[in-house]
């Protein structure tokens, strides 16, 4: 697709040359006399970059720059003139110019200037969409759930997201800790700053302290040259330090000086680093017990844990399996490219009745597993692995001697209670979640005895 310019000069023979010149190297090009027809132009088409003229009969080539950066989406602006000092060239690139060119104007050093622009915007264009993919991939939208006890998640994240202060994500192994740190760094005011990840656990202590605060040449044997730490890595973005009770005491006496001035010294050197970072941290131990066995220090505990979301399993929010297992088998779909279209009743099930120890994780295994082994549109419970089958066909029973109906009564019997009491039998809520009608839902609560109030009162 061609770019297209905004030429603007008020000497009509050089502007006509330059228009013909640049249409016959591929531009689309529309001329403007002067100030006035320039900003019509400017707020009638979308342009790639502005050629002006610095001179002009009703103003300058500055106040088309000016008018251009107050835009929402601004052209790059190239200022010509036959009056070029250097005080001249600094005050345009201290206004905002994208360069300044000498009249009478060299074609290839134009062809050169306008190269470097458009390539300058492709790539900003490039990075704009890749934060939006980024978004799509990390934002909070992309954590699935509507169980009482994300929505709590989800109302924290919004209010703590763009603090500075330091949040605890606890929760068992493969909830999504990982990704809901992503999330709070995408929502806050430093999502264009970098987001750095270290699994604390992986490392023993002597490489976990050069991977956090770097090392100087020298510090230690291997050390050939100097390496900058994951901290300084993160400097004006967020630092997110998965396994933190993996921690050794003596460890936890370096992150707790880190965390209180947000100053450090890397392995053998003397300089001290000052950060401006935003921490958060990630564990499936229980801290309090830790504290308690002197496994981990008190004074640290209280540091971290200022804000401390707990994300729940997946056994514990079963409610929301059909949600997460269809935004899997889409994502899964793309990837792969197979059409997978669903799932059969009896496979959802199955799911919902599996206590899931891996929770999110395994269960995104066990979906792509089923879309690249599955032989039909729908994965049924002969595309689940043994494991999850077998505990959903004892609960359901024997088939033998039922209608298919009948069969299948219990496991939506156990969908819809599940539902019901995740939202606190919220009957409204309940019915929007399940994709069904409030009407349908009071029939399927009669027929299947969910009506009862002593449901109500044991659920509480």
């Amino acid at each position: 697709m061609a770019h297209r310019l905004l030429l603007v000069d008020d000497d009509r023979p050089v502007l006509d040359a330059m228009a013909d010149w640049l249409r016959g190297n591929g531009y689309d090009v529309d001329p403007a006399t002067g100030y006035t027809e320039a900003v019509d132009c400017l707020d009638k088409h979308d342009y790639s970059l502005v050629l002006a003229d610095i001179r002009l009969d009703d103003g300058d080539g500055f106040e088309i720059l000016h008018h251009c950066r107050e835009m929402l989406s601004p052209p790059d602006v190239i200022l010509l003139t036959g009056y070029g000092t250097v005080e001249t060239g600094i005050e345009a690139l201290r206004a905002g110019a994208f360069d300044l060119l000498t009249k009478p104007i060299i074609d290839q050093e134009l062809d050169l200037a306008i190269d470097r622009a458009l390539s300058q915007r492709r790539v900003l264009e490039e990075n704009k969409q890749l934060k939006e993919q980024l978004d799509l991939k990390f934002g909070l939208e992309n954590i699935v759930g509507q169980d009482v006890r994300m929505r709590k998640v989800y109302e924290i994240v919004d209010s703590v997201a763009d603090t500075k202060a330091t949040v605890l994500l606890t929760g068992e192994s493969g909830t999504g800790k990982s990704m809901l740190a992503r999330a709070v760094h995408r929502r806050s005011g430093r999502r264009d700053g970098p987001f750095v990840e270290v699994a604390c656990g992986a490392l023993p202590e002597n490489l976990l302290e050069s991977e956090l605060f770097g090392h100087v040449a020298g510090a230690f044997t291997g050390a050939n040259h100097d390496k900058k730490g994951k901290f300084m890595q993160a400097d004006g973005g967020t630092i997110f330090l998965d396994e933190i009770g993996t921690a050794t005491l003596s460890m936890q006496v370096k992150l707790l000086r880190v965390l209180q001035d947000f100053e450090f010294e890397a392995v053998g050197g003397n300089e001290t680093h000052r950060i401006d970072t935003r921490v958060i941290l990630a564990t499936n131990d229980d801290l309090a017990l830790a504290v308690e066995d002197g496994r981990f220090r008190e004074d640290l505990y209280y540091r971290v844990n200022v804000i401390n979301i707990e994300l729940p399993s997946l056994a514990e929010r079963s409610a929301d399996i059909p949600l997460l297992a269809q935004h899997f088998l889409e994502s899964v779909r793309e990837e792969t490219g197979k059409q997978t279209e669903g799932y059969t009743a009896e496979a959802l099930a199955a799911m919902q009745n599996y206590h899931w120890p891996g929770n999110v994780r395994e269960l995104h295994n066990v979906i792509e597993r089923g879309v690249l082994l599955g032989k039909h549109d729908v994965i049924d419970v002969n595309d689940l692995p043994s494991h999850i089958v077998a505990p959903a066909r004892i609960s359901t029973g024997s088939v033998a001697g039922r209608t298919l109906k009948e069969a299948l009564e219990e496991p939506e019997r156990n969908i819809i209670l599940e539902v019901l009491r995740s939202n606190n039998w919220n009957r409204n809520v309940t019915a929007d979640q399940l994709g069904i009608n409030r009407t349908t839902l009071y029939k399927k609560m009669k027929r299947l005895g969910l009506d009862d109030p002593r449901l109500l009162n044991f659920s509480n």
